[in-house]
């Protein structure tokens, strides 16, 4: 499978073989309003990315944050908490505010069938990661204490403009008035903020009572729970200049080297007349299409035919086609099951092993529904398919029993899957697809779904 590397502004090959695990961390949301379709957008691409890794049999471990704490409005030092903000703006308190849109961003992933990722930490349940790896780059020598608290020196990091190719002399001419004449330089970030006594979200820690910077949670979260290096970084093409590239500061302060080895960024959904924005007030939430009379699924049908690094072009002209395209796909279903097409299937795999190129994935798709094949292994092979597409087809969202037999197929299936015995694991779902159902792998876990 190859992946394009920020890093190294290349596709490169995954450094991993099928059956070994791949450890992801994905940036979540900062929970103080809605999340629109455009920030969906990212968490699409990235459960797509989690869904083909783990169609091609990678063990598969993602971790997202939610940050309800410490991301200004800026993205960087200035500007005001966006928590607090949201909290001044409905007139209740941060909590519960991170509450509220929590459950609104949860609700988001459910109505686009965005599988809910293995490890989902708040910033606010782990202060005590970060207070931990502020104080070991402290004592590293990565960091100085001012009037508004703990600071990374980023001159003790020799490449830090590298990874966004930052031209820190153009930005030290152009810098805005800081808001902390003690930084060594105008690009020097906080880990720790102890001035602002009014912040209605603090704790104690070595350097005064505060709360943690935003780019401090992640790398904290993330080397926490995945370990110092692990494998996969995502988020928005927003983040290179500031939020990755001081994670990837505070990790050469922390542990002497990168925590990711492949940094991976999608692009930005926007509308025929610019960029989605809240500010601009010109947004849609999932829930929002809903009582426009879209199907969710319409819309992540849409995203499918986008690449990640280029974007997608939002307007109801394309959530109609993609409607259009989603039911033409609904009534393909018939009663029989036939045999996977193994020549569209390879051609599949290696369209999503090619840096999610889903666009091209999605066209053998049709060329498949298409072809002569006979309406059985069409159908069949669309619901291989769709583990990667996630587009719910032919499940019947009927609650019913699992039949014993077929929970027993499971279990035995799991275990040749432990064992990496590969063949034995596609024996089985084999198996378990003629007796009517599909299992879909997650970490430590599988979904076991009806088909029509």
């Amino acid at each position: 499978m190859k992946i394009y590397n920020t890093a190294t502004r290349q596709k490169e090959e995954l450094n991993k073989n099928p059956g070994e695990e791949v450890k992801v961390y994905s940036c979540g949301p900062t929970v103080y309003w809605n999340q629109h379709i455009g920030n969906m957008y990212a968490f699409l691409s990235w459960d797509i990315l989690v869904r083909i890794l783990r169609y091609l049999n990678y063990n598969v471990v993602w971790m997202m944050n939610i940050t309800d704490v410490g991301h200004m409005t800026s993205d960087e030092d200035a500007g005001e908490d966006k928590m607090e903000k949201g909290a001044l703006r409905e007139g209740i308190s941060p909590w519960e505010i991170a509450k509220k849109y929590e459950g609104q961003f949860l609700e988001s992933l459910g109505l686009l069938n965005i599988k809910k990722p293995d490890v989902l930490w708040r910033a606010t349940d782990h202060i005590e990661e970060q207070i931990a790896l502020a104080k070991k780059i402290d004592e590293n020598g990565f960091a100085y204490k001012t009037k508004t608290g703990l600071v990374f020196d980023t001159s003790k990091f020799p490449d830090y403009a590298k990874f966004a190719n930052l031209k820190l002399d153009e930005m030290e001419s152009g810098a805005r008035v800081e808001v902390d004449e003690e930084k060594k330089n105008p690009w020097d970030f906080l880990l720790w903020v102890t001035n602002q006594p009014n912040h209605i979200m603090k704790w104690n820690s070595p350097w005064g009572e505060g709360f943690p910077g935003w780019h401090l949670e992640c790398t904290a979260m993330s080397t926490a729970k995945l370990g110092e290096t692990f494998d996969i970084h995502t988020g928005g093409i927003e983040h290179i200049g500031v939020h990755h590239t001081n994670e990837i500061a505070q990790g050469y302060g922390a542990f002497g080297h990168n925590t990711a080895n492949y940094w991976m960024h999608n692009a930005w959904l926007t509308l025929k007349d610019g960029k989605m924005s809240k500010s601009l007030g010109n947004v849609y939430t999932v829930q929002d299409l809903i009582k426009l009379e879209f199907d969710p699924m319409a819309f992540r049908y849409l995203v499918l035919t986008s690449h990640y690094r280029k974007g997608l072009t939002f307007s109801f002209d394309s959530m109609k086609a993609a409607q259009v395209a989603l039911n033409k796909l609904r009534s393909y279903k018939v009663d029989e099951l036939g045999e996977i097409n193994q020549d569209f299937k390879k051609e599949f795999q290696e369209k999503i092993g090619d840096d999610l190129a889903m666009p091209e994935a999605v066209a053998v798709v049709w060329r498949m529904m298409k072809s002569d094949l006979s309406a059985e292994d069409k159908w069949v092979t669309l619901l291989d398919f769709d583990q990667v597409l996630g587009l719910n087809l032919g499940i019947d969202s009927k609650e019913e029993k699992v039949p014993q037999e077929v929970l027993d197929l499971v279990e035995q299936r799991k275990k040749a899957r432990e064992e990496k015995n590969w063949g034995e694991s596609d024996r089985l779902r084999e198996i378990i697809k003629e007796k009517g159902y599909l299992v879909e792998d997650s970490q430590n876990s599988c979904k076991i779904q009806r088909i029509k």
